[in-house]
């Protein structure tokens, strides 16, 4: 699928970012407007193209706001939070750009005037992680006892897009949701430097603990959502968190390891491991994609070279570990996957619980990654399976 541009990367991120027009996060003509003012393939331009729209949209918000017309005020709020959050994505390339924070964080502070606003009730929580915290946001729709999502992200999602890319999609079928930034994602790297670790469990127990805390919550319907990377973190979190009824992998990734990049090119590295730094630094200077993926993980995992990051990347495997979920799971496929292709197979295969597997496609418009672009059809899907299992009985 392409949207615009030719560059697989920035069609994809545009895809992303219009993809949540459903669920408030876009409006059509604001996203292909921006997209036709950026400079293909240059990142500099993506920042200010995004910014410009995110800037405007933020100020006809804050308008409306001091009208004292909040609905308008609300929507114009999340769509600058997406937007600044999509104009901040290819800055990592240099954490000590002084825009990534200020943009990552204009995004938050937009998200943050919505959340009053919003037609549930919302508010930021801080859970207790290893004498730090996880930041997060918890949304009900009462305060009535009722099966939960933990929604979390991936490789390079914020908390606050969580809410676009699953949260109000539970809250519209019943569901309470927590989302969260763990270790390497939004806050958590940006502010507090704490880089991604391959052993969820540890991540996601507080988590559950903190629900346990709630009354609001069913302690027997606790589900986990993993978003993208979060297909491999999650089912590795529900391999030894015992206390999650449903776990879905979306899309499902059995292992995330930057020194596969090799099998890109077999015989170029095949006997030289010196040769594959090298290798990796040619595949970014001809590859957005990969470019921006090397950056971001040198970032997220605080590594400070590319043999650094493949060697922390090594253990992020479910091997030998995912014959160890009991609960039921998801795992998905897109049928165009360009980051795991073949991935969610290896799961499913090595899960010995119930277990299910949806693959999108083409035919469904939904076969790209995390099946964005199609995300109604994807709640349609996910939340039936998810009331099934759970035996949700709420309309």
């Amino acid at each position: 699928m392409r949207l615009i541009f030719q560059d697989p990367t920035f069609s994809f991120e545009l895809l992303r970012t219009l993809g949540y027009s459903p669920y408030g996060g876009a409006d059509i003509g604001e996203c292909l407007s921006t997209a036709y003012r950026i400079e293909e393939g240059n990142f500099d331009s993506w920042h200010t193209e995004w910014l410009k729209t995110a800037e405007r949209v933020f100020a006809l918000g804050q308008e409306s706001m001091n009208r004292g017309k909040k609905q308008s005020a609300q929507e114009c709020y999340l769509r600058a939070s997406n937007y600044y959050r999509t104009a901040e994505f290819f800055l990592h390339e240099n954490p000590g750009d002084p825009r990534m924070l200020r943009t990552w964080d204009q995004s938050r502070q937009a998200f943050r005037l919505a959340l009053p606003l919003l037609n549930c009730q919302a508010e930021e929580v801080n859970i207790p992680y290893e004498g730090r915290h996880l930041p997060g946001y918890f949304y009900r729709l009462d305060d009535l006892p009722r099966p939960t999502l933990i929604i979390h992200g991936g490789y390079d999602s914020t908390g606050e897009e969580l809410y676009f890319g699953g949260a109000a999609a539970a809250l519209q079928r019943g569901y309470h949701c927590l989302t969260f930034e763990g270790p390497g994602q939004g806050a958590v790297i940006r502010e507090q430097l704490v880089p991604f670790r391959h052993d969820w469990e540890h991540v996601v127990t507080p988590v559950v603990d903190y629900l346990f805390s709630r009354p609001e919550v069913d302690k027997s319907r606790i589900a986990l959502m993993g978003i993208s990377m979060g297909g491999y973190l999650a089912p590795r979190a529900a391999a030894y968190e015992h206390r999650l009824a449903a776990c879905i992998a979306n899309d499902g990734l059995f292992s995330f390891q930057v020194g596969e990049l090799k099998n890109l090119a077999p015989h170029i590295v095949h006997d030289r491991p010196d040769q594959l730094e090298a290798y990796i630094e040619h595949l970014m200077s001809v590859n957005s994609s990969i470019r921006w993926a090397m950056h971001n993980g040198l970032f997220t995992f605080q590594a400070r070279s590319i043999t650094e990051l493949i060697n922390k990347t090594e253990v992020f495997t479910l091997e030998g570990v995912a014959e160890l979920v009991k609960c039921p799971v998801l795992v998905c496929e897109a049928e165009g996957d360009h980051f795991f292709g073949g991935q969610p197979e290896k799961l499913y295969d090595a899960l010995q619980c119930r277990k299910t597997m949806i693959r999108f496609t083409a035919e469904d418009a939904a076969e790209e990654h995390c099946q964005f672009g199609a995300l109604l059809y994807f709640n349609q899907r996910l939340f039936e399976w998810l009331d099934d299992t759970l035996e949700v009985k709420y309309e």
